[in-house]
């Protein structure tokens, strides 16, 4: 089993790769520190599984769910692990909600249990998932959350608009945002508002509990 490695934290991609150079049948071909190098290795390199963090330069931030999803578009055979510092469920919805299959998600503390770690690249390789326990219950705990959103009731449509609304966009600039024409904007703001109990509260009001319910369902910090 081939593997390329992604992580630009010198201690722990040295320690892993490391680690990884005792297990018999695999091969680390390459151990990389953002995820221009990785995709470049994948290319020139072609192995059987990448194992990368999901935070790397130069934001870090989701450098690493976006090389894998280019991997899985890209590349269909090679299987995907990534690693997270923490749980974040956001980043790992995002990773798994076009399929699971050869697909990976742990956490970096499980890199000690070399077994797991194994297991989870051995998984993916041979075409199956492998998700970190706490991510599961961390994916579970957000389905519910959402199925009993208000929110869950909008359209696609109306919940664009309440994010672009989110952005302090007036109607004008949404309808700017969206393409579409201001009356349009102002029927889809008021079935959002009826859907999320607001219809009786004054207009200002209405479009602060909105985005605070929006803000508060994507994990963003009012104060942000």
């Amino acid at each position: 089993m081939r593997i390329v490695f992604a992580e630009d934290n010198y201690l722990v991609r040295e320690g892993t790769a490391a680690l990884l150079e005792t297990v018999d049948g695999v091969e680390l071909v390459a151990s990389v520190e953002d995820a221009e190098q990785l995709l470049a290795a994948v290319v020139d390199l072609a192995p059987d599984v990448v194992l990368t963090d999901i935070r790397m330069p130069p934001t870090h931030t989701d450098e690493g769910i976006r090389a894998a999803r280019q991997i899985r578009a890209e590349h269909p055979a090679i299987g995907v692990v990534v690693l997270s510092q923490f749980v974040d469920e956001a980043y790992a919805y995002d990773l798994l909600k076009d399929g699971a299959e050869k697909l990976g998600y742990i956490l970096k503390e499980r890199i000690a249990d070399l077994d797991e770690l194994v297991r989870a690249l051995e998984a993916v390789n041979e075409g199956g998932s492998f998700l970190d326990p706490k991510v599961v219950e961390a994916l579970v705990a957000r389905k519910s959350a959402l199925a009993d959103s208000p929110l869950a009731e909008l359209t696609d449509r109306e919940r664009e608009v309440l994010s672009e609304m989110a952005t302090g966009k007036n109607n004008a600039a949404i309808a700017a945002s969206l393409f579409l024409s201001e009356r349009a904007v102002e029927k889809h703001i008021n079935a959002l508002f009826f859907k999320l109990g607001l219809s009786g509260e004054p207009q200002v009001h209405r479009r602060v509990m909105a985005v605070l319910a929006f803000l508060r369902e994507e994990g963003v910090p009012p104060s942000d």
